[in-house]
């Protein structure tokens, strides 16, 4: 299997009217899989049921934010882990900083060992014809 890239052209970040265009690829995503399909995919390589599955993907959702609001850092694995990040203020000394310095969060993912095997291992395919 490859990854299917479509061509786009854009200008230049920051430079008024776009500057200068060029081609870039950009990858084509060509389905979804949802829970329940991942499930049943995990079903065919193990000895599990569906429905066990689905119970500890749907669990997984249901611990996994709860940890990460507690500060925890959620390692699952081979497959990477998730950890929280902030952006703040920045402040003339380290009394000025507090909780309210804080103007961003976002959920980091770092991938393990099997996805980034997966990304040294991948073909791609442009589908619009573009060189």
């Amino acid at each position: 299997m490859a990854i299917t890239l479509k061509t786009i052209q854009r200008g230049e970040p920051g430079v008024p009217g776009g500057g200068e265009k060029k081609w870039y690829a950009s990858a084509n995503a060509t389905g979804e899989v949802d829970l329940d399909q991942l499930s049943e995919l995990i079903e065919m390589i193990s000895t599990v049921s569906n429905i066990d599955i689905y119970g500890v993907l749907k669990g997984l959702i249901k611990v996994v934010p709860r940890e990460l609001a507690a500060g925890n850092i959620v390692r699952l694995g081979d497959l990477g882990y998730l950890r929280v990040s902030v952006s703040s203020e920045g402040h003339d000394s380290e009394e000025e900083v507090n909780a309210s310095s804080v103007t961003d969060t976002r959920i980091i993912f770092t991938p393990g060992k099997a996805l980034d095997g997966m990304l040294n291992n991948l073909e791609f395919v442009i589908v619009n014809g573009q060189p």
